[in-house]
């Protein structure tokens, strides 16, 4: 059964489009909050996790374990390079992790293998800041 679009995910979907790399639930409802828009923090889970399930938002855990989303660009399965600083985000593609998940699996017996892996550092810019600092 499709879902039906609503104003609220339509909001939702278009505030994480215009947010800076992954945000938070609750820093998007914060955002929609300030905009006066009356959308609840439950309301803008639902829409998150519909847009994720849709393909059309990317979600993963931060190294703190929060779930954080960003609008996906991209089609299919990839990967990202996130800065832990800045939250700049770069999708890449990583033939030889998805080489090394079907190997290791098939190695153990198990098939239909899935995997997430996003790796998180500091970004060209925030390490020559950093730099700069010392």
């Amino acid at each position: 059964m499709a879902q039906r679009n609503t104003w609220q995910r339509d909001r939702v979907r278009t505030a994480l489009a215009d947010a800076q790399g992954f945000v938070s639930a609750q820093d998007l409802h914060a955002t929609l909050r300030d905009e006066n828009t009356g959308i609840g923090l439950a309301t803008v889970y639902r829409a998150l996790a519909t847009l994720a399930a849709g393909g059309e938002a990317d979600q993963l855990q931060s190294p703190e374990g929060e779930a954080i989303y960003r609008a996906c660009s991209s089609e299919g399965h990839h990967h990202h390079l996130i800065c832990r600083n800045c939250g700049t985000t770069v999708e890449i593609k990583a033939t030889d992790v998805e080489e090394w998940a079907q190997r290791t699996a098939a190695a153990h017996g198990f098939t239909r293998a899935e995997h997430v892996v996003d790796i998180f550092g500091l970004c060209a810019a925030c390490t020559a800041a950093g730099a700069a600092e010392r």
